[in-house]
């Protein structure tokens, strides 16, 4: 089983001491990145396995791989050497593993490793491109039998996570650690046992007031409680989400929280796909189990889809897929989850009688306008594409616009209920606004479908004019649910559901 590393990078001893107190009960390993350490505080670093109480990692990372150590290589070699100066034959006061470079050959230092029984690393970090054989380097990089081959990339697209996934494959017989930095290559690290990688690397969070140690390290908190990493073997079926940028998603949290809550084998994890076809290769791969999809893939997915339900066709929009024997199964829980939640958001049982505007007309207000037109109601749907709101609006006899003076003259023939669905104001962007040239009389009920931040500078402006408001989290955990029971082919008690996994989220 892959074991979990947290990377020390505190400026002096004490503070990694402090650090790998708060994090024992996650980790197996830790790295102590002595280039983060003060001059003087690397005088001192051979007592530091000893002091820790758990297998150490010497690395000095130079600033051309990603590190902050800028000496020499002279003055880098003797600090190693001094880590492994005096080394006792008690292992346990050794550093357990120690990371050189390809490009590093000092013989007396890898034999004086071996010597007292510390573990080489072997190590390669490519932050520009992966234009070049992963596998063949991940295969010539062990000198001896014994060294553990480490490769750490950059990858840039969806593309290039599939090679590491690929060369993964082609490397199973070789001891290594394969490691996708930054936001694309995350599920990698989530993903270590199914890779075959030794272990993964994860760092301290920046509320901690140290920097992290690469780009897109997790927290150890994090991989073992959110996406239950002890747990993760090579039975474990895979589900995940899949968007672009998918900066935000609570659906991990969600879905995670229920596979322990029903003892599942299972973990979920965030896709960020720059291409939904390479998306699609790399869930063959991995023999993904099923996804939940999100913008801007809800309707490109319809076409990859072998089965898929009427509600895809009524709605014209794909948010769930489900492997089968026949290939990808498609579903829409959207509709259901936003009927849900607006339901018990209006307290009515149905939208007769009422005029709606719709914010929006992607995948998301698909969904609206096909439970609104169920639910009896009369909408306005409003876009920047005004030919996009026509298309959608002409499914249902619904009157449509943009966001121009009309547009807004028309709100106010449609403003018993306000549904903004696109992800103008989600985070990074909260400042955003999309009626921003709209004024609430107060008498609006307004719902936002984004649910981070909690409250959007739309709902803030409309609770402040005096509307009852309400963001997306409801209409989340609704569809959330209908989607597991289509993952796990069961069907679970919705309170209980709510009640314990929102718990979890907090």
């Amino acid at each position: 089983m892959a074991k979990i590393c947290v990377s020390l990078t505190g400026n002096t001893l004490e503070k990694n001491l402090e650090i790998l107190g708060k994090y024992r009960k996650f980790i197996d390993v830790v790295e102590l990145r002595v280039d983060f350490l003060e001059p003087n505080e690397r005088l001192h670093i051979r007592r530091f396995p000893e002091m820790a109480g758990i297998p150490v990692i010497l690395t000095i990372r130079r600033d051309i791989d990603g590190g902050k150590y800028q000496g020499g290589e002279a003055s880098r070699i003797t600090l190693f050497s001094m880590g492994l100066s005096f080394a006792e034959v008690d292992k346990r006061k050794n550093f357990a593993y120690i990371d050189i470079e390809s490009d590093l050959n000092v013989p007396s230092l890898e034999e004086a490793a071996r010597t007292f029984g510390t573990k080489i690393i072997r190590s390669v970090h490519n932050f520009q491109d992966m234009d070049f054989d992963l596998a063949k380097c991940i295969r010539e990089l062990r000198r001896t039998g014994d060294e553990i081959a480490k490769v750490a990339v950059m990858p840039h697209s969806m593309e290039d996570v599939l090679r590491i996934y690929q060369a993964a494959r082609e490397t199973k017989d070789v001891k290594k650690i394969l490691i996708g930095m930054g936001r694309f290559g995350e599920s990698t690290r989530i993903l270590a046992d199914y890779l075959g990688s030794h272990l993964t690397y994860s760092s301290v969070s920046d509320e901690s007031g140290l920097s992290l140690a690469a780009p897109g390290q997790l927290n150890p908190k994090e991989l073992v409680e959110l996406y239950r990493f002890k747990k993760i073997n090579k039975n474990t079926k895979i589900f995940g989400i899949v968007g672009y940028p998918l900066t935000a998603s609570s659906s991990p949290a969600f879905h995670n929280a229920l596979f322990t809550q029903e003892t599942k084998d299972a973990v979920y994890i965030p896709f960020p796909s720059d291409s939904l076809d390479s998306f699609l290769r790399l869930a063959e791969e991995i023999n993904l189990e099923g996804a939940s999809v999100t913008v801007p893939y809800k309707e490109a997915i319809i076409p990859h889809l072998s089965n898929r339900s009427e509600r895809v066709d009524y709605i014209g929009a794909c948010n769930t897929i489900v492997r089968s024997a026949k290939g990808w199964m498609g579903y829409n829980t959207d509709g259901l989850g936003f009927s849900d939640a607006l339901l018990r958001f209006t307290g009515l049982k149905s939208l007769r009688g009422k005029r709606i505007t719709i914010i929006g007309a992607g995948g998301a207000a698909r969904a609206v306008a096909a439970e609104i037109f169920r639910l009896k109601g009369r909408a306005l749907i409003l876009n920047r594409t005004v030919f996009r709101a026509k298309e959608l609006a002409m499914r249902y006899g619904f009157s449509w616009g943009g966001f121009d003076h009309q547009g807004m003259d028309m709100m106010e023939h449609f403003s018993h209920i306000i549904i903004q669905t696109t992800s103008v104001g989600m985070e990074p962007n909260t400042d955003a606004d999309p009626l921003e040239q709209y004024d609430f009389s107060g008498k609006e009920m307004v719902m936002d479908l984004i649910y981070k931040p909690a409250m959007t500078r739309l709902l803030c402006r409309a609770q402040k004019a005096g509307c009852q408001v309400a963001n997306g989290t409801e209409m989340l955990l609704a569809q959330a649910k209908y989607q597991y029971n289509l993952f796990m082919r069961t069907a679970l008690d919705t309170e209980v559901v709510t009640k314990n996994v929102r718990l979890e989220m907090g």
